[in-house]
């Protein structure tokens, strides 16, 4: 009987004494009030500005996201702006911050918060999760941030700081295991509303936990002598913080490779718009196509795409980039038609470079333009 009663006492995420939700509110807010990273979007409660800010740092690091956030706000400071604001800039606004689902969902919803709730970006939770654009996490961030609401959040760091917290062992992804990081996350905030204390106490604890994954449990070589809940943590006292979260093994990368083309015509170059409903939609590009050949048959492709034999083909230079589970290997040529250049390329331009610089190009694309004005 007292064997089984230390091994229930063992047990990671216990909820006794110092392992509850509440024991660690207190720790977490007096470390975030002195440790927090002085952010610009941490410098205002406007909810759009931490609705930009959430959106942007979605698969982005803070590092990069910072500059694009402060040009967004100078250009497009308010809700309304973004509504009005033509939607080539938005995208060229978005440039380089990859999934650009993610910027024309911003405008979509703001044109629906001045239709639907008179340019008032919403504070009720539900109306923000209706937003198009916004899931569960987003929507509690900017709730608890901007409102000081304790509504719960669970994104990346999170499900790090909770799982190692607990001891939890089953894969974060999983239906089950999900719904109880949702609920200790929930624990954790209510808590926090409860606390006797003067101060955004919601919002604080809820970027406490984001703030404690990103600089202290980190995912690889996680600095647990800073921790200041590491006594209350199971993978620290079990030695355990290499093995959690247990994320599965990771999707095998497919290879892809694509052949892209700069065709100069009287000083401008064929640049093209991707068509609505696919990746990168409305961004434009030099001319290209998905092979499986090899580089050195850049004429015959050039021929395939232009359907017409060009007069010289020179490789200019090969670009490797990854997006998602997919490794891309791009060959880049530059090619001469006999006529100048062909004119059957939909949705194409022929642009001067000041004119290229305007337009919003994906990341390899711009590699290929950033490559010319070098030239």
């Amino acid at each position: 009987m007292q064997r089984k009663r230390r091994l229930k006492e063992k047990r990671p995420g216990g909820n006794s004494g110092r392992h509850t939700p509440a024991a660690l509110v207190g720790p977490l807010l007096a470390w975030f009030a002195a440790n927090a990273r002085d952010l610009p979007w941490r410098r205002t409660r406007d909810p759009y500005a931490i609705w930009i800010s959430e959106i942007m740092l979605q698969q982005t690091q803070v590092k990069t996201v910072i500059p694009y956030w402060e040009r967004w706000m100078r250009e497009l400071p308010t809700a309304q702006s973004l509504a009005r604001a033509r939607p080539g800039k938005v995208l060229k606004l978005w440039e380089g911050l990859g999934y650009y689902t993610r910027a024309r969902n911003l405008q979509t919803a703001a044109q629906l918060i001045m239709d639907k709730h008179d340019g008032c970006f919403p504070e009720k939770f539900d109306a923000v999760l209706a937003l198009p654009g916004i899931g569960r996490y987003t929507a509690g961030a900017i709730c608890s941030i901007a409102f000081n609401q304790p509504t719960p959040i669970l994104d990346g760091n999170v499900i790090r700081v909770l799982t190692r917290l607990f001891g939890i062992g089953e894969n974060p992804r999983e239906t089950k295991t999900n719904a109880r990081l949702w609920s200790l996350a929930a624990s954790l905030v209510q808590s926090a509303a409860r606390v006797k204390r003067r101060g955004q106490n919601c919002s604080h604890l809820n970027q406490a936990l984001m703030e404690l994954g990103a600089t202290v449990c980190t995912p690889r070589q996680p600095k647990c002598h800073l921790c200041p809940v590491r006594k209350s943590c199971a993978a620290f006292r079990e030695d355990r913080t290499g093995q959690l979260p247990n994320l599965g093994r990771r999707a095998i990368a497919t290879e892809r490779r694509f052949a892209a083309f700069v065709v100069e015509r009287s000083g401008r170059f064929l640049v093209q718009q991707r068509p609505a409903g696919v990746v990168n939609a409305h961004l434009w590009e030099f001319p290209n196509l998905e092979t499986n050949t090899r580089p050195t048959a850049g004429p015959q492709l050039a021929k395939t795409l232009f359907n017409e034999r060009p007069e010289a083909v020179k490789p200019l230079r090969q670009i490797r980039h990854t997006i998602t589970r997919y490794r891309i290997t791009m060959d880049v040529f530059r090619v001469e038609f006999a006529n100048g250049a062909p004119d059957a390329i939909p949705n194409a331009r022929w642009c001067s470079p000041a004119q290229l610089h305007k337009l919003a190009f994906p990341s390899a694309h711009r590699n290929i333009l950033g490559m010319l004005a070098r030239q």
